[in-house]
């Protein structure tokens, strides 16, 4: 403890210097800590989330009370009601969040539905009834949740079931998918954590050098090695336990902020965001832990041989065995590209799920510890060949001194290595949840609609056209049995409806016929289909032999075999059970939230089905790119922090060598454009090998996803873009880190 404390005395007598020195490491470890503290964070605001909406899931029983939920979309957000209706007196189960159960005409909604209520009078037919009270925090996912009881009686209340209670052990609507929450977890892993620890381990080696001479001298005078790790471990660990404690209170701070504001599909409460135990325990002892065996590790060489620090002896090259750890990584990566090419699909199996996360931590890894040995080889190569002074200066500085470029380009590096991983991840899971057609159908089930109702969506603003379909007949006693759907539309709405359409004649029954989609149910011409009467008789209907060809979206209710009927040769009685009524618009969000704004006043009871999107998985699409999104923010804010640092302690470090070339006579352009050089080899080396590893991780990802995307191509020229500007904004951050001030002190010799 001696030697500890010593150390601590050597860093208040140091002077100004030491106490700057001790304020920027914990300052930067402060930074690095708030980081860390967010993305651990992150699964427990998902997880407090997904737990609340499981305490509110109600489950089949035999009380009394009948329910049936509705889960439709508002825009590209999840809207969630259920409506109630008591069978009988007595005491009935209650969710959380609320007091009692709504009677009859009233109705209990969430926070944010009031506003959104208020602001659009048409979405009130969404809710009907009195709005007697709102839901309390714990019976909402977040401060966003759009969620309502409502009470009706039983004679409105078609199709539901009896109430046994809520709260279920696992909610089966989970805000982020556990598959994807995994893919999540390792990209937040790639862009946020890898780069925090080359950060903090940066901030644990600020003025490296000096700290080496310092520690050599007193190792010089007769302290023992281990008590000279100790003096150094006394300087790092405290500074950066300090700085973790200012970060975890920064973050605690940040998230009061946050939990108010909110993300784009993701709100949470300021408790949910608050660090729990073991989070504080990794933030406050990690943190310095790592500094701790960063600082052995820097420190051993002044420990071991005092004398060649001192006298800043020939420095050992970089090991280049890290570089051999991008060879298993490129190979099965390149490998699954090469599959590719070819035209083979190396999609699905349980291999590739441990191949391609394995492959890239390779890469990333051999990234980071590949680029000091790789830059070195290449300083040499041109300060052989170069004929500019500056240039050589370079070259040869960066030579000696390899190891500088890894703090200062290696967080960028990482940076852009994540970017290309978070473009597959985005591309991945939006080729699951987004439609590409220009039009979006709405379902709906002509049982749930009144004759009036019929009429009035009809009008509903956006809708550019209806179509009634019913299916035939099905006995329903577990046989067997073809069908064929019948669509009562014209030409003009069919050709409206799809990409094209060819031989269709107005006034006549004729079966679609898409040649690229198979049936497996295939009517010939001369089948008959029998379809139910509202009164129970059955009317047969035989295919034409008469066909359309077409091309429809997918998925669409325009598809293959089907029968196309105009409107004035469907009979009038067709049963209201086996139909459904197909809204029509065009797929602009706006115009999809108007839609169903409309849909909602109109028939509020009414589920829908919007064709071809999935309101959850568009849900948590948004809630992933929000997270990704503040992930490489974090990565950002980690990366430039460390570029920053990194830089300003190279100058601080070099001003003896500055000082030097200026009294040899160097020019002040000379030495700025040395500086820069330094600066810029290195990034260029790491942002280079970091876009095309990157890009080629993106394409095994994408390959080995199944998707219709196998190469981003689109999302190249972003990379190229970003790493120029990162190169840019490098190469101007240099030139005011020199100056050509000759102060002897710099040059002295002890």
């Amino acid at each position: 403890m001696n030697a500890f404390f010593l150390g601590l005395r050597l860093l208040w007598g140091s002077g100004r210097r030491g106490r700057v020195r001790f304020l920027l490491m914990a300052l930067g470890s402060a930074l690095g800590v708030a980081c860390l503290a967010a993305a651990l964070t992150i699964p427990s605001i998902l997880s407090a989330h997904d737990a609340r909406t499981a305490a509110r899931e109600p489950r089949p029983g035999d009380r009394n009370v009948v329910y049936r939920e509705f889960r439709d979309p508002y825009g590209s957000q999840p809207f969630h009601r259920v409506f109630v209706a008591r069978t009988s007196p007595g005491p009935t189960p209650v969710p959380p969040g609320i007091d009692k159960l709504p009677e009859a005409g009233e109705a209990i909604v969430s926070p944010k539905l009031v506003e959104i209520l208020a602001a659009n009078p048409r979405a009130a037919g969404l809710v009907p009834g009195h709005v007697i009270g709102t839901i309390a925090p714990e019976g909402l996912g977040g401060s966003d949740d759009l969620y309502a009881y409502i009470g009706t009686t039983r004679t409105k209340l078609a199709g539901g079931e009896q109430l046994g209670g809520f709260g279920i052990g696992r909610s089966w609507r989970q805000i982020v998918d556990p598959s994807t929450l995994n893919i999540l977890r390792f990209t937040l892993g790639c862009i946020v954590l890898l780069p925090l620890v080359i950060f903090l381990s940066v901030c644990a080696r600020l003025s490296g050098e000096s700290r080496a001479r310092r520690l050599a001298a007193l190792r010089l005078v007769g302290l023992s090695v281990k008590d000279t790790l100790r003096v150094n471990a006394g300087e790092s660990v405290v500074s950066a336990f300090v700085g973790a404690v200012f970060g975890v209170v920064g973050y605690l701070g940040v998230n009061e902020v946050m939990a108010r504001v909110g993300l784009p599909g993701l709100h949470w409460y300021p408790a949910d965001g608050r660090p729990d135990a073991s989070t504080v325990a990794v933030c406050l002892l990690g943190c310095p832990a790592l500094a701790w065996i960063v600082g052995q590790f820097s420190a051993r060489r002044a420990a071991l041989s005092p004398i060649s620090v001192r006298r800043t002896g020939e420095r050992k090259p970089p090991r280049k065995y890290g570089t051999l750890l991008l060879i298993p990584g490129l190979g099965v990566i390149g490998g699954y590209c090469v599959l590719s090419v070819m035209g083979r699909d190396p999609s699905g199996g349980s291999a590739s799920s441990v191949l391609v996360p394995g492959a890239v931590l390779l890469t990333g890894a051999g990234l980071v510890f590949g680029l000091a040995p790789i830059t070195a080889w290449l300083a040499r190569r041109l300060a052989g060949v170069a004929k500019s002074l500056p240039v050589a200066l370079a070259m040869r500085r960066t030579e000696v001194d390899p190891g500088s470029s890894l703090r200062v380009a290696t967080g960028l590096v990482l940076l852009v290595f994540g970017a290309s991983l978070t473009q597959g991840v985005l591309i991945e899971l939006d080729q699951v949840s987004r439609r590409t057609a220009p039009v979006q159908e709405y379902k709906i089930s002509l049982s749930e609609l009144s004759a009036q109702q019929r009429q009035q969506l009809a009008q509903v603003p956006g809708v550019r056209m209806r179509v009634t379909a019913y299916s035939s007949w099905d006995p329903l006693d577990g046989t067997m049995r073809p069908h064929v759907d019948m669509l009562v539309a014209t030409c003009a709405q069919l050709t409206g409806s799809t990409q094209w359409a060819r031989g269709c004649v107005d006034g006549r029954i004729m079966q679609l016929h898409d040649a690229n989609s198979s049936y497996p149910e295939d009517p010939q011409p001369g089948d008959r289909f029998p379809f139910e009467t509202r009164d129970g008789r059955k009317i047969t209907v035989t295919v034409p032999p008469e066909r359309i060809d077409m091309r429809p979206y997918q998925p669409s209710v325009f598809r293959t075999s089907a029968l196309l009927v105009p409107p004035a040769l469907v009979p009038s009685n067709l049963a209201d059970a086996d139909g459904t009524l197909t809204l029509v618009s065009d797929a602009g969000p706006a115009t999809i939230r108007g839609v169903l704004d409309g849909v909602g006043a109109i028939a509020p009871a009414a589920s829908v089905d919007t064709v071809g999107i999935g309101i959850d998985a568009l849900a948590q699409l948004t809630v992933i790119r929000s997270l990704l999104a503040v992930g490489m923010v974090l990565g950002l804010v980690i990366g430039v922090a460390a570029f920053v640092v990194s830089v300003a302690d190279r100058a601080m470090e070099r001003r003896g060598q500055v000082t030097a070339l200026a009294l040899l006579g160097a020019r002040a352009g000379t030495l700025r454009v040395v500086q820069v050089v330094q600066v810029v080899l290195p990034l260029v080396v790491g942002l280079g090998a970091a876009i095309v590893t990157g890009w080629l991780a993106e394409s095994s990802y994408l390959i080995t996803g199944g998707g219709a995307v196998h190469w981003d191509w689109e999302g190249l020229p972003l990379l190229f873009v970003c790493a120029l500007g990162v190169l840019v904004a490098a190469a101007l951050a240099s030139v005011p880190m020199v100056r050509r001030h000759i102060d002897p002190e710099h040059i002295r010799r002890d």
